[in-house]
């Protein structure tokens, strides 16, 4: 039985993929209830992925969108708890680091927060997540927050980052792969990437198995300028003998 978070993300990518799409053939595709999927849908309303018409919903995501936070929040969460964990122990205590925006990111930070390290966190989501941790010093970027991603961009961003030097930098990603790099969608976005790149001695890239089949608009580093990649076991095989022939570590969780 699909989680409901599996259904949403189905009903997301399949109405985003058909343009418009009735209740009764989304719960053929998820096996849910007509009634779940209508309260699926009105979810998914609230969060701007779609519009609700009697009998449906069309899509508002357009091809190339990134899904809303509060959406992918829900996605793999297991998953990327694994993935922050592994981080985690690559880090050891006294590290300066400095902690992307995004739902793994997020989870890195909520994992770092118990440490006795310095952290600067590129999202207020994640800013959040660390307030109040007692043994943690706290740094906390200037920057224009992105609507429901809440990554902090700009170049106020772009200056802290700038004026400081990481022993470890852990980013996120839209897409990655041997060929293309790291990928964002929003290109305010992929410079702040760049940037906590530029800052850091080490790099450490987070990212689920789905990120592998996907490129962005945006291109943020080739691959070479990372360290480390930490993903899942269903990571694909091609895609991680690409990495490790680059000179990446790969680790999968």
């Amino acid at each position: 039985m699909a989680t409901s978070a599996d259904r949403l993300r189905r009903i997301t990518e399949a109405v985003r993929e058909a343009g418009r799409l009735s209740v009764a053939e989304l719960a053929e595709l998820t096996g849910a209830s007509e009634m779940t999927v209508r309260r699926d849908l009105e979810v998914l309303a609230d969060q701007g992925v779609l519009e609700r018409y009697r009998g449906g919903a069309s899509s508002l995501l357009l091809r190339g969108e990134e899904p809303p936070f509060a959406l992918r929040v829900q996605e793999g969460a297991e998953a990327k708890r694994r993935i922050a964990a592994e981080v985690a122990g690559l880090i050891a205590d006294g590290e300066s680091v400095v902690v992307d925006s995004g739902t793994t990111c997020l989870e890195v930070a909520r994992a770092l927060r118990n440490r006795r390290l310095t952290v600067m966190p590129l999202s207020l989501h994640a800013a959040n997540a660390l307030v109040g941790a007692p043994r943690l010093k706290l740094l906390l970027p200037g920057g224009e927050p992105r609507p429901g991603e809440l990554a902090l961009t700009g170049p106020l961003a772009e200056a802290s980052l700038a004026a400081l030097r990481f022993d470890t930098a852990v980013v996120g990603c839209c897409g990655i792969g041997a060929a293309d790099g790291l990928t964002a969608y929003d290109l305010a976005d992929a410079a702040v990437k760049r940037a906590a790149i530029a800052s850091a001695r080490r790099v450490v890239a987070v990212a689920d198995a789905a990120k592998f089949t996907r490129t962005a608009l945006a291109r943020v580093v080739p691959v070479t300028a990372l360290d480390a990649v930490v993903t899942e076991e269903a990571a694909p095989e091609e895609q991680v003998e690409a990495l490790a022939a680059a000179g990446v570590t790969v680790r999968r969780v």
